[in-house]
C-alpha cells in the first residue's frame, strides 16, 4: 500500500470510527434511563406503547433513516476520503462524513437542519417523566443500534469492494 491511500485510510478509519463512537455514546448515555423505565412496575398499555415505540423507531429511524441514508453516505464518504487527499477533511473526517461540508449546499443544510432538530428533541425529551421517557429512549436505543450496525456493515463493504453503488454527494 503506498503512502497515498495508507493516509486516505487513516482519514476514512478516523471519519468512520469517529461517527461511529458519536452513535455509541448516545446508546451508552441513554441506556440507564432505558433500563430504569423498563424495569419498574409498567401497565399493560406501557409495554404496548413500548412495543410500537420500539417498531417505530426500528423502522423510521433504524431502516429508513440510518440504513438507507445516513449510513451508506457515511461510508461513501469514508471511501472518498482514501483517493482523496486533502488536510482539512482528514482533521475533520468525522464532520466530512456527516456531511456538514464539502457536499452540495442543499445536504449540508439537511445535515444541520437534522442534527438541530435531534437536539431540540433531546431537550425536549428529559423533561418527560419515567417510564415515558425511558419507553422513548429504548426506542431510539433501537434505532441508533441499528445504525450503528448498519453503519458498519456498509463501512466494510464500501472499503473492500470494487463498487460501491453509493454517492459521496460531493461538490465535484
Amino acid at each position: 500500500m503506498n503512502e497515498y491511500r495508507g493516509t486516505g485510510m487513516i482519514a476514512a478509519g478516523w471519519g468512520v470510527a469517529g461517527v461511529a463512537l458519536l452513535l455509541g455514546s448516545a446508546i451508552y448515555r441513554l441506556t440507564p434511563l432505558a433500563v430504569e423505565a423498563l424495569t419498574s412496575e409498567l401497565l399493560w398499555y406501557h409495554w404496548l406503547v413500548l412495543l410500537v415505540v420500539l417498531l417505530f423507531m426500528a423502522y423510521v429511524e433504524g431502516y429508513q433513516a440510518f440504513q438507507q441514508g445516513f449510513s451508506p453516505r457515511v461510508a461513501a464518504r469514508a471511501r472518498y476520503l482514501i483517493a482523496h487527499r486533502n488536510l482539512l477533511h482528514a482533521l475533520f473526517a468525522p464532520l466530512f462524513c456527516m456531511a456538514y461540508f464539502h457536499a452540495p449546499r442543499r445536504r449540508r443544510i439537511t445535515a444541520i437542519s437534522v442534527t438541530a432538530g435531534i437536539v431540540v428533541l433531546v431537550m425536549l425529551v428529559r423533561y418527560v417523566p419515567q417510564p415515558w421517557r425511558g419507553i422513548v429512549d429504548a426506542g431510539v436505543i433501537v434505532g441508533l443500534a441499528w445504525g450503528l450496525i448498519s453503519l458498519l456493515i456498509l463501512t466494510v463493504q464500501a472499503f473492500v469492494s470494487d463498487r460501491f453503488d453509493y454517492s459521496p454527494e460531493v461538490p465535484e
